[in-house]
């Protein structure tokens, strides 16, 4: 699915990710930030990997950085038409977690959480239940995680992760042509979240 289709869809179930917008040029993007820090990725069906291909360009907020940003990624996404560049909001540091979604044929939506970014593929340590889940089942999937007391460092992120698990599960209930969701990273940071990257997958 489009990402700012899935940005919008999301945004009505109150899952919340980074301000965003798609860029034709360096002052579309320098008027977006604001003089406040974005990022710029370049979106493409043929780019799976953005950070490792050097799709993803962090903290600009120049005109000339943002400038430079976009020449170079527009000339990257010659070899991987189409494309779009996609500029979003930089959050500051926080912590990283995944909550994914998929569909089991024999068991319908599942829903996984565990720590975000690379870790999740490092510690392979995450939990899954089938949706619908309930405020004890997201209770359970939290103290299921053996990376559970780096999760919880700031004392507040336990009812963030349990809301945002909710919501989550809600939103693949009630959309069963989504047939996989990724949110990954969302950082939870100030008493809050933002998801920074998703992916949803429809039939």
């Amino acid at each position: 699915m489009d990402y700012m289709k899935a940005y919008d869809l999301l945004g009505r179930y109150k899952i919340k990710a980074l301000r965003a917008a798609y860029v034709n040029s360096s002052k579309e993007a320098t008027d977006f930030a604001r003089e406040n820090k974005i990022v710029m990725k370049l979106i493409s069906d043929k780019a799976l990997h953005k950070s490792k291909s050097g799709l993803v360009k962090l903290n600009l907020s120049t005109p000339e950085q943002i400038g430079s940003a976009f020449a170079e990624l527009a000339k990257k996404g010659e070899a991987l038409k189409p494309y779009k560049i996609l500029v979003q909001e930089q959050v500051g540091n926080g912590t990283e977690i995944i909550i994914g979604g998929n569909t089991d044929p024999q068991f319908g939506k599942l829903i996984l959480l565990g720590l975000g970014g690379i870790y999740v593929e490092v510690f392979k340590d995450v939990s899954v239940r089938v949706c619908p889940i309930t405020e004890y089942d997201a209770s359970e999937m939290i103290n299921g995680l053996k990376s559970k007391q780096i999760m919880l460092q700031d004392q507040r992120n336990e009812r963030i992760i349990k809301n945002l698990l909710l919501d989550v599960s809600n939103f693949l209930v009630k959309n069963p042509k989504i047939t996989e969701l990724d949110l990954n990273p969302i950082i939870l940071h100030d008493g809050t979240y933002d998801a920074v990257d998703l992916r949803l997958m429809e039939e």
